[in-house]
Order: structure tokens, then sequence, then C-alpha cells
């Protein structure tokens, strides 16, 4: 398995860049002269969710929602529609060269001639009002969607899985993400009694090649089974982890890259003693990463840092609560060796309190890029939960996410470096109601918990957009809990970041017939 350098990293932003799309047509008199640039809503996105299940016991909820925006007009389209599954074989490994090309019986690649155009399997009508729709059992399918036109900015899906037995049980949960070309998943397992699965998604109609990279305590893990890996069009792909390497890893990194077409990538996590949930990917390397919302009744939290550059790393470790910003006793910094994947055990480091944990380079130390995650664990003994929170993005000018419920929605906001000011927007409901919204303001320094502005007369469950008004940047995440009968005793939750949702884009202003496309 080969090393990446961080200019490989660089050469797969740059490639990601290119799924935002400018096409311009100038004017027929020539082309208009460049002005200041300035923010246009974008005209087409992409989501893709992967399959949430092979279980017979899974209850799968998808929901969707395009946030209202100055685009008045309900004339656009967004679906998503089933994948075609991708085929496996019996040790669960994805097919590798032809054995991934090939599509089964029951339904070929979506883009492939003389493909009967698939029906629609969630689809918003119009902005400020959310859909949903369920699918239990195995059957749930992985789904490949576009939006254009006026419901194309922000648009935004998630699914959310409740496992009541098995391995993995518990709520697992997964925002629907556009393609991409380049992942870093810290927190994967191969250890005995965890079964990690990284989903594949290709939206294209063409089969996307790609490579899959694991770093353990020690390095790069030999694997060639890992490479070259087909997923064919407009299909999903899992491909279990603990088939690429011999050797049981407790703490992984896994590195995904797509060497032709473009992919969503996430890792499904089932663990025999503490339940399950979805792996997302982390930001991107960068030299200072937040990991926001740690929930308050945390009972083990593991940190899971990657320096995937030349250099090492030498972090400062920090929580950001409500009140003040603190390093946990014990493990005030981290070293990361370059390449190796370190873990660190901070039990319940949130004491009681909300909080991010915060990593930014020591005062003496070069700025290294780093990815990183944490698990964390709610519970004890026999009624153990667990879920993932990775390094997130900023939510940037607005973020939106899905699938909230009257109760057992919470909602975490961290401002890491200045204070800022945040407006938050509860929708109607899937079944009715009438929006609300609130601002609030967040110490620098410090995550807040907020009390989420209910929906009057809500039916149903709401989107949840949050608007950065001034000061940032802001760190948010959004954290669902099941209790009562349906979670048996076990707290079960799932936590999603949120992160700009691509709703606008910049371009030339003095070109106004330039068409933005986000797919």
């Amino acid at each position: 398995m080969k090393r990446t350098t961080l200019s490989l990293i660089a050469a797969g932003a740059a490639l990601a860049a290119i799924t935002s799309v400018a096409a311009v047509a100038a004017p027929e008199d020539g082309p208009a002269p460049v002005g200041k640039a300035a923010q246009q809503p974008v005209e087409r996105s992409s989501l893709l969710c992967p399959a949430p299940s092979s279980s017979e016991l899974a209850e799968t909820t998808y929901t969707a929602y395009t946030p209202r925006t100055e685009v008045a007009s309900d004339s656009g389209t967004a679906a998503l529609a089933p994948a075609t599954r991708g085929l496996a074989d019996e040790d669960g490994e994805s097919g590798k060269g032809d054995k991934g090309g090939k599509d089964d019986e029951k339904g070929k690649g979506a883009g492939e001639k003389g493909e009967k155009e698939a029906k629609p399997f969630l689809a918003v009508e119009k902005q400020g009002t959310p859909v949903t729709a369920e699918e239990n059992g195995s059957g749930a399918p992985a789904l490949i969607g576009l939006a254009e036109g006026s419901l194309a900015p922000g648009w935004s899906a998630q699914q959310t899985t409740v496992f009541t037995a098995g391995a993995g049980r518990g709520l697992h949960g997964l925002g629907c993400a556009a393609p991409d070309t380049d992942f870093w998943f810290p927190g994967a397992s191969t250890a005995e009694g965890r079964s990690d699965y990284l989903h594949l998604t290709n939206p294209d109609d063409s089969a996307a090649v790609v490579d899959i990279e694991l770093y353990g305590k020690d390095g790069a893990l030999d694997s060639e089974v890992g490479e070259g890996i087909q997923v064919p069009p407009g299909s999903s792909v899992p491909v279990l982890l603990s088939t690429l390497t011999g050797k049981p890893q407790t703490n992984l990194t896994v590195h995904v890259t797509a060497r032709s077409g473009r992919v969503a990538a996430a890792v499904q996590a089932l663990d025999d003693k503490v339940g399950g949930d979805w792996i997302a990917p982390s930001a991107e390397p960068s030299d200072s990463v937040v990991l926001p919302g740690i929930p308050k009744d945390a009972t083990a939290v593991r940190l899971i840092a990657f320096a995937p550059g030349s250099a090492d790393a030498d972090l400062k470790v920090s929580v950001a609560g409500p009140h003040n910003a603190l390093s946990p006793a014990g493990h005030e910094t981290l070293h990361l060796k370059s390449g190796m994947t370190t873990a660190v055990d901070l039990g319940d480091v949130t004491r009681g309190e909300p909080g991010s944990l915060v990593l930014t380079p020591t005062g003496d130390s070069g700025r290294t890029p780093v990815v990183a995650a944490v698990r964390v664990i709610r519970g004890k003994g026999a009624d153990q939960e667990s879920a993932f929170i990775p390094a997130a993005r900023p939510v940037g000018d607005r973020a939106t996410v899905t699938g909230n419920g009257a109760k057992g929605t919470h909602l975490a906001l961290t401002a890491s470096g200045k204070a800022a000011k945040v407006r938050v927007t509860a929708s109607a409901g899937t079944g009715g109601g009438t929006a609300a919204t609130k601002t609030y303001s967040v110490p620098a320094g410090r995550t807040q918990a907020v009390d989420i502005p209910a929906p009057d007369s809500l039916k149903g469950t709401y989107a949840l957009t949050v608007e950065t008004v001034s000061g940032g940047p802001v760190h948010a995440s959004r954290t669902l809990t099941l209790s009562g009968a349906a979670a048996d005793g076990v707290p079960m939750f799932t936590v999603q970041n949120l992160a700009d949702d691509r709703g606008t884009v910049t371009v030339p202003a003095a070109r106004p017939q330039m068409r933005v496309l986000l797919d």
C-alpha cells in the first residue's frame, strides 16, 4: 500500500473543487468585463446515501429538505432514487477488477443505455417543508439524488436507522453527502468483535476506481486488495475492512481516494458490545481541528488522530465547555508520529457538561495538518451505545440537518476562536406546523448547548438550519437520542456535524449569464 503525501492531498482538494462547476455563456456581443465577485445560488447539486443495513431487524427513516432562500420559485426538482447495490464476494469484500464491475440481474448501472429511469424514492416539492420516507429490513436502499433549480440551494438529506438487536445495535445516523475524490476516516477498526464496512456510492454513468489505504499504530498496513476497487455506475458497494488486511487493528485511519470518477464514502461500524454508528469523513487535514458536541453524559471518549504528511505533529488538547476551556488532566498535549494512528482514552472528559474537543498546534511546533475523530460511549455495562464525531468543517454561511424530532434532539454550537452570533431556524414539520427562529450568542472558546426554537403546532420531524450572523467561525453538531421501549433500556444516540450546505458559490458579478452547478 503506497504512502500518501501532502501533495496528493492538495491534488485531491483541487479535484474536489472541480465538483462545483460554473458554466459561462458569453453575451453575443462579446464577453462582459470581469467585475467584483458575488454570491449566487447553485442551480444543481447531488446527494448520495449508502445502504443503511443488511439486517431484517433494521428500521430506517429518510428525510430531505431545502431551506427557504431568496429564490422564491419552487420550479426546481429534488429527488433521491434507489441505487444499484454493488456485488460482494462471500467474505464481504467488494469486487476488484471484474468482480465489482458487473451489475446484478435486478438492475444495471443508472447511466447505462436502455435503463429505465429510476422512480423517485423521496422527493422535495417546495422550499421550507421537509419530506420523509420509511423502509424496514434489508430492503432499505442506497440512494442517489439530484436537485435542480430553486430546490438545489441548501438541499439536505439524512438517513436514521434503529437496530433493535445484533451487532451494531443502536441508533445509526448519517447525513447524505455530495460526491468527492478524497476521504479520511480516523476511528475505524478491524479488531475482534468489530465489523466495519466502507460504503462507496458512485452517482455517475461510468465506473469509479478507488484505492483504500489503512494506517495503524505502527504505520501503513500492507495490502494489495484495497487497490483498484471498481464501483459500477449508479451503484453502492460495501467493503468489509477486515478483508483488506490480515492483522487486526483496534484503531485505524482509513484513506479513500478515487483514481478515476468520484464517489461518496462512509464507514459503518458494528460492535458486538457497544453498538455502533456511521463514521462520516473527517474534515480535510488541518493544523487545528474541532470535534463538536460531545454529550454531557458521555461515559467514555476516545480520541483518534493521524498526521498524513511527512512531519510529526504536536497538539494542544482542550475541552471547550459552556463556561471555560480546560485541558484534560494527563492529556494536555498530544504527539502524533507521521503516518501512524494515535488513540487516547479520555474517559468521561466532559464531566456532566456538553463540550467540544479542540486540537491546536503547540507553541513550539510547526503547523502540521491532521485529521481526527472521537468515539463516544453513553451508558454502562450491557447497556452501552457508541457514536462517532469526526473533525468538523465550520458552519459557514448556512448549514442544515434534517430528521429532528420534538423530543431527543440536541444542538451544540462551538466558537473555538472569536465570539459569534448564530441564527437557528426550526422548519415546519413533515406533517405540518410553522417554522420558528431564534438568535444565540456563543462566547469565544466555548460550547453552548442551545434550546432549539420549537416549531409551532409541530407534526412529524423537522429540519434545523444554522446561519452565522457575525463573528466565528462556528462549528456545530446535532445529537439525536432515543429512549423508552423503542430503545429497550439502551441510551441510543447518533451525532452529525453541520457544515456549510453549499447553497451558494462565488462567481464574477459582471457575468449574469453564468449558470452555477454543484454536482
